[in-house]
């Protein structure tokens, strides 16, 4: 554990700028490094929420630790290759994931800590404990199918479009599951490796039914993800096909919000609204994308569905972890917001607007 000092950087690594400003020299990419990235411990800012039911915004007081056994996997796929073990993670340390882009949407690999500053509820952080580009970490992805009678004619492309994600995306050590939702949720596979069991539970997704799409992230997020215990240190991603309308939940756009950033969880939307005006349900998916440091896709075709998709799979491989000590930190349960920047004004981070702070045990 490195001390104190907010320059102070495990294994003598150059030292992440704290200062906030963009006053440091641009400093051009670095070759990604040969070396096998390094292991990520799991989220520290995860709480385990109250069994509450959608409509009821999310307390932010409810920390307790998860107490729900292990997502079971499938039997017949065993793990197997690299496992990445996890560090002692103490309460303190907050965890953040985050995709650094040009102006083009390119991913930018191969930065240095000292590429960025960052703020935590408006102060530099204590000490940075960890900077790693984090490229092969093992995935929980969810991929939610909105299954609401407005969107029956694309549904197909949906279907299609998510089983050839499985076949590029998994890797051994990676877990999936399947959700369809109108104004239920049904996990039509839960998580596994085996992509025949994906595909159908794919196939036997059915399309109608009104909306309710906040309450179905909520649950998801609240019963799938932050449930989940792992020896392992893994990224934790839902992927949201909807059109963005929603005209049945109780629960509203911030509930679901909140309860993503309570399990850790990025969200990626595609939209599958192809029309040339852009609703307010587009709105909605760019918002829940952005506060959980997720990003919104818009095809132009239904067809292009599957770009989505695959824009989705590049970036879980192409992101950075960085592991700090807030300044000023209290285990209150209360909302830390987070402000990280590239110092180069070439680069665009995108994460997470902010975490929870745990509460007392």
């Amino acid at each position: 554990m490195p001390s104190a000092s907010s320059h102070s950087f495990v294994s003598a690594a150059p030292s992440l700028d704290l200062r906030g400003d963009a006053q440091t020299p641009a400093v051009p990419p670095a070759q990604p490094p040969s070396a096998t990235p390094q292991s990520a411990p799991a989220p520290t800012t995860s709480a385990q929420a109250a069994s509450q039911t959608p409509g009821q915004a999310p307390a932010a007081g409810q920390t307790q630790a998860p107490t729900q056994a292990p997502a079971q996997t499938d039997t017949d796929q065993p793990s197997q290759g690299p496992v990445f073990v996890l560090p002692r993670v103490e309460t303190d340390e907050v965890n953040q994931i985050f995709t650094v882009t040009d102006k083009k949407g390119h991913f930018i690999t191969g930065l240095r800590q000292e590429n960025f500053g960052l703020l935590d509820d408006g102060r530099p952080p204590l000490s940075v404990k960890q900077f790693t580009q984090q490229t092969n970490l093992p995935l929980r992805v969810g991929i939610m199918l909105d299954t609401s009678s407005s969107i029956r004619q694309r549904f197909q492309f949906e279907q299609d479009s998510a089983i050839e994600f499985f076949l590029q995306v998994l890797h051994t050590n990676d877990r999936a599951f399947i959700e369809g939702f109108d104004v239920q949720t049904d996990v039509a596979q839960g998580f596994t490796n085996n992509i025949d069991l994906l595909n159908q539970g794919i196939r036997k997704l059915r399309p109608g039914g009104g909306t309710a799409l906040f309450d179905a992230l909520y649950k998801t997020c609240r019963d799938e993800m932050l449930t989940l215990r792992e020896t392992n240190s893994v990224r934790k991603a839902l992927i949201l096909v909807s059109d963005g309308e929603d005209n049945y939940s109780r629960a509203e756009e911030s509930d679901a919000i909140k309860m993503c950033q309570r399990a850790d969880t990025i969200v990626y939307a595609i939209s599958t609204n192809i029309s040339a005006t852009k609703g307010k349900g587009d709105d909605v998916l760019k918002t829940i994308a952005q506060a959980t440091g997720g990003q919104a896709f818009y095809p132009v075709r239904i067809e292009d569905v599957a770009t989505g998709f695959r824009n989705i799979e590049e970036e879980l491989r192409s992101q950075y972890l960085l592991i700090y000590r807030p300044a000023n930190f209290k285990q209150d349960g209360s909302f830390r917001t987070i402000y990280l920047h590239a110092i180069d004004s070439r680069y665009q981070v995108r994460t997470r607007t902010g975490y929870f702070a745990p509460k007392p045990q």
